[in-house]
């Protein structure tokens, strides 16, 4: 079709020779139209900022800005409109070019979306709604699939071809290739589901069912944990969303819980100055957290006299943790050393009921 509308358009230049001013015209628009479009269009967004100042937010003159490119482009498809327009072309010619030129509109109409959905004011909308990197990327690239699916189907009904077959297949085998990749589609809608739940980020400590260890790469199909093993292991997203997950690193302290046993030789004054100085320890120790800070005489056990200890630390990072757990430990030891209170280990005492013979008297009866 624009082969035969450039055959025409050949055919009168030929044929009109009395008509070489109405060329010379149309030739000066366009040369025209060229050389002012980026004048024209600095006017038209310098117009456009001036009315922009006056609201309160940025986003419509970045909006704008946005189409700059298209603006230029679409001064010079109507300069060459107007151009051809000028020319005494014929009835079938014309309708070609108003076809072509509202096309174009269309085309670059469709240009401006896609680089909007991806520009500084998508990240800006995608900023106040708080959506997660992964999820505002996974969202510009569908509104961009939309953008370019829209905009052929309405340059092919803008030529005058139905496309309610062409929608009807592409729905036909849209369901047909979502049956084939039915587990890739459970990915990449569970990673969504994970974006928008929140329930770990990028350099979290998790543990699942599935795995235990740092976040190091989130994606729509996988997310990539590095255990402490330094192996990577690459969980689908379909798995993580239907799994319990524990994120240790949104811990806002960490917990220290043990039974401290004493031997039942511990009299009680002594246990209880035990149970006093561990507890002044804790609350006056700088690591500790002081809103819940528990030590009390439990229980009698098997073996031991068990006192409860229960806290938590301020810090969360586990070889802190370990530090800090280590220097509670030996102030422990210390606190008992100078009590004179021993540690208990599993022992079992069995009593005889008749005494025991030593070995001399069974080898003399008389003894």
């Amino acid at each position: 079709m624009v082969l035969d509308l450039l055959t025409a358009f050949w055919t009168f230049i030929v044929n009109q020779d009395n008509h070489w001013w109405q060329i010379l015209i149309a030739a000066l628009i366009i040369i025209f139209t060229f050389f002012v479009r980026g004048i024209l269009t600095r006017i038209v967004l310098n117009i456009i900022i001036r009315l922009t100042k006056k609201t309160r937010t940025e986003l419509d003159r970045v909006i704008m800005l946005a189409f700059e490119g298209q603006l230029k482009v679409l001064i010079f498809i109507i300069g060459l409109f107007l151009a051809f327009n000028y020319l005494p072309l014929s009835p079938g010619v014309m309708i070609v070019l108003t076809s072509l030129f509202r096309s174009a509109i269309i085309v670059l109409i469709a240009w401006g979306l896609f680089n909007l959905a991806g520009n500084e004011a998508y990240n800006r909308v995608s900023y106040l709604m708080k959506l997660e990197q992964g999820l505002a990327i996974f969202v510009s690239k569908g509104l961009r699939a939309i953008i370019i699916a829209l905009a052929f189907v309405i340059v092919i009904q803008e030529w005058g071809y139905d496309v309610s077959g062409l929608i009807a297949g592409l729905g036909i085998g849209g369901l047909a290739l979502s049956l084939a990749a039915k587990d890739a589609l459970a990915n990449i809608f569970g990673g969504v589901m994970i974006i928008l739940d929140k329930p770990f980020a990028v350099g979290d400590w998790i543990l699942t069912p599935s795995v235990e260890g740092t976040v190091e790469e989130m994606s729509l199909r996988s997310t990539r944990v590095r255990t402490f093993a330094n192996s990577l292991v690459t969980v689908p997203n379909a798995v993580l969303a239907n799994e319990a997950i524990t994120n240790w690193t949104r811990m806002q302290k960490r917990r220290i819980t043990f039974h401290l046993g004493v031997t039942y030789t511990t009299p009680r004054h002594k246990l209880q100055n035990c149970v006093n100085k561990i507890k002044d320890l804790l609350k006056n120790h700088p690591d500790v957290h002081p809103d819940l800070i528990m030590v009390h005489f439990d229980q009698f056990a098997g073996s031991s006299l068990d006192i409860f200890i229960y806290f938590f630390t301020r810090t969360k990072v586990w070889t802190e943790f370990l530090a800090v757990k280590e220097d509670i430990n030996f102030k422990i030891m210390e606190i008992l050393e100078k009590e004179g209170v021993s540690v208990a280990f599993p022992s079992r005492s069995i009593y005889f009921e008749n005494k025991l013979q030593s070995e001399s008297s069974l080898k003399d009866p008389k003894v």
